[in-house]
């Protein structure tokens, strides 16, 4: 039984805001809009430092190396969002199941998505499954939503380049 409606799409948005994070509380709405996220009130700059907080603290989970660590510092993240899942028909759409309290700002909505998507992604695939490109000079955090669980770069891009640069280390002349 699948009941995951948070978790690839709270860790996708928490990835794209982390690694271009928002210049401004404008922006912060126009990408969680676009991301799906319903924004029904103002967006204000409080908003925006708030999910800057959340983005460091869930940075912290992406680096973190051992599973416990990871699981830790997910939890410090869901308590600091704690609130009783309810049922909501807020947009009209539906009645679906929310992790929030009602009528919270932006800010509070995607530090919560955040944490509850990043806890049921990481419990669901697979405690390994939240990385940063495996290309040195790549910084560019990523959701494992694989089949397999074994993805190691941001891009296509960036593995395209790690194999052209393994090739060239073993020296093998070009053909042709």
């Amino acid at each position: 039984m699948h009941l995951n409606p948070y978790g690839e799409d709270a860790v996708n948005l928490a990835a794209d805001l982390a690694n271009r994070r928002p210049a401004d509380a404008g922006e912060l709405a126009d990408r969680c809009r676009a991301a799906g996220v319903a924004v029904e009130g103002p967006v204000t700059p409080d908003d925006l430092d708030r999910v800057a907080a959340s983005l460091d603290a869930w940075e912290k989970v992406v680096d973190a190396t051992a599973e416990h660590e990871r699981a830790a510092l997910v939890n410090a993240m869901l308590a600091a969002a704690a609130a009783h899942p309810r049922m909501t028909n807020h947009v009209g759409t539906g009645w679906h199941l929310h992790y929030r309290d009602e009528d919270q700002p932006l800010g509070a909505v995607v530090s919560s998505l955040i944490s509850v998507g990043t806890a049921l992604h990481l419990a669901g695939r697979g405690m390994h499954r939240l990385s940063r490109c495996a290309v040195t000079e790549c910084t560019t955090i990523f959701a494992d939503t694989s089949r397999t669980g074994r993805q190691r770069y941001c891009s296509q891009r960036c593995a395209n380049r790690d194999a052209v640069r393994r090739h060239r280390a073993r020296g093998v002349p070009p053909t042709g």
